[in-house]
């Protein structure tokens, strides 16, 4: 098991990496000037970009980059924030992006999976119905119809909860947020739950084991979830990371100060901020990559032909 996971811990490692030179190479060598040139003259901007090592060949740059990226030093921005350190910005936007997003990510799995095993166990019935409709809507209905329609009814209608994320009220006023963003994720993880364990239901190895008495709740835990886990988690990947970054239209809707607004405001603010761009998109790769290696983990620990085939050690 060790091996396996130095094995994915290094390609992940160097994956990483080659998506930090390739971000950093397309980000300098983009078209346009990344100070507010309308409000600096040219030899202001020739002497900021020679204080900030601009005009230093591209290797050198990169390599002086990832150095200071090492310590924890991601630089200044341009235009944004009044060139405030850019990791103490992201660490605010972080903070709330991660904590709504780690709620999301509980609420989702779990009602997620709770519906798809009731849905499975209950095939053709109603429970198999409501949980299919609820998926279809969850999928197919716009997102911003749900977050404005949980904000009619539970701030406008009956004012129990706040229109606006508050970070003074973080409980509270993240339970509609939180919500908002988990109905996606709730939806897929339900149908894939569903449809995956009706399979594993169906085949032989099931069959065999209720032939020899093997009933109910144990039968379900030994042999249909943990060999329907393994679809599930791929697919729950993906939607971690992306409940953990924020959707932009929630952090909007909801006045949410995140890594989602971040990203919008350092391309589409007074002037694209080439810094915030490439500080972001490494923290996006970082996410992907390591929610990744946390799945080809855990197929490991779930099922553990996978670690067999990954030591070479099976048969042909």
């Amino acid at each position: 098991m060790a091996k396996y996971i130095l094995k994915r811990v290094a390609t992940s490692l160097v994956t990483l990496f080659l998506i930090t030179f390739m971000l950093f190479v397309l980000v300098r060598v983009m078209p346009g000037n990344p100070f507010p040139s309308e409000r600096m003259s040219a030899e202001q901007i020739a002497n900021k970009r020679a204080e900030m090592g601009l005009d230093d060949p591209v290797l050198v740059q990169f390599f002086r980059y990832i150095g200071g990226v090492l310590h924890g030093d991601f630089g200044k921005g341009t235009s944004l924030y009044f060139g405030a350190p850019i990791k103490t910005v992201i660490a605010t936007c972080a903070y709330n992006s991660f904590s709504i997003g780690g709620i999301a990510i509980l609420e989702g799995t779990a009602v997620g999976l709770l519906l798809g095993i009731l849905a499975a166990l209950n095939k053709g019935r109603f429970l198999d119905g409501f949980c299919t409709v609820f998926s279809i809507l969850g999928v197919c209905v716009p997102g911003y119809v749900f977050f404005i329609l949980l904000q009619y009814c539970f701030s406008f209608k009956i004012s129990l909860l706040p229109y606006f994320f508050d970070p003074s009220q973080f409980l509270y006023s993240s339970v509609l947020p939180s919500i908002s963003l988990s109905l996606f994720a709730m939806s897929i993880i339900a149908r894939f739950t569903r449809n995956e364990m009706v399979e594993v239901m169906d085949s032989d190895y099931v069959h065999l084991a209720e032939s020899k008495g093997m009933t109910g709740g144990l039968l379900v835990r030994r042999h249909v979830l943990r060999n329907a886990l393994i679809p599930i988690v791929t697919v729950i990947g993906p939607l971690v990371v992306n409940l953990l970054t924020g959707a932009l239209v929630v952090e909007k809707i909801y006045g949410i100060n995140g890594i989602g607004k971040l990203m919008v405001d350092s391309i589409a603010g007074q002037g694209v901020d080439y810094n915030y761009v490439l500080a972001l998109g490494i923290l996006y790769s970082a996410l992907y990559i390591g929610t990744m290696l946390l799945i080809d983990i855990l197929y490991g620990v779930i099922d553990p032909r996978v670690r067999v085939a990954a030591s070479g050690k099976g048969g042909a």
